[in-house]
C-alpha cells in the first residue's frame, strides 16, 4: 500500500492520522481510495469535475505530480504520496 501523508487541515477528516495507507497503481487511484476511506476529504481534494482542485499540491516521492503524469502518474507499495495545500496570503 502506498502512504499518504495528510497536512494537518486535512486531518479531522481522517480521525487526526498524519498518515494512511491505501491502495491503487495511480496517484489518482490512491487519492480516490483516500476518499473513499475519508469522504470529507474529498471537497478539499477534487473539483466537481474530478481534477484535483487548483489549491492542492500533490507530490510523489518529493515530485510535483503536475510535472509528471498528474492524476495518472504510477506508484508503486513504497511510493509516498504528500498533499500539500498551497498557502495564499501574507503580509505584502
Amino acid at each position: 500500500m502506498t502512504t499518504v501523508k495528510i497536512p494537518p487541515v486535512l486531518r479531522p477528516q481522517t480521525g487526526g492520522d498524519a498518515e494512511v495507507s491505501t491502495g491503487g497503481s495511480t496517484v489518482g487511484d490512491v487519492l480516490r481510495a483516500l476518499v473513499e476511506a475519508h469522504p470529507g476529504t474529498r471537497a478539499q481534494l477534487f473539483a466537481q469535475g474530478g481534477e484535483l482542485n487548483r489549491y492542492v499540491n500533490v507530490y510523489l516521492n518529493d515530485e510535483d505530480v503536475r510535472v509528471l503524469e498528474g492524476l495518472e502518474t504510477a506508484v508503486a507499495d513504497s511510493d509516498t504520496v504528500v498533499i500539500l495545500p498551497a498557502m495564499a496570503g501574507g503580509h505584502p
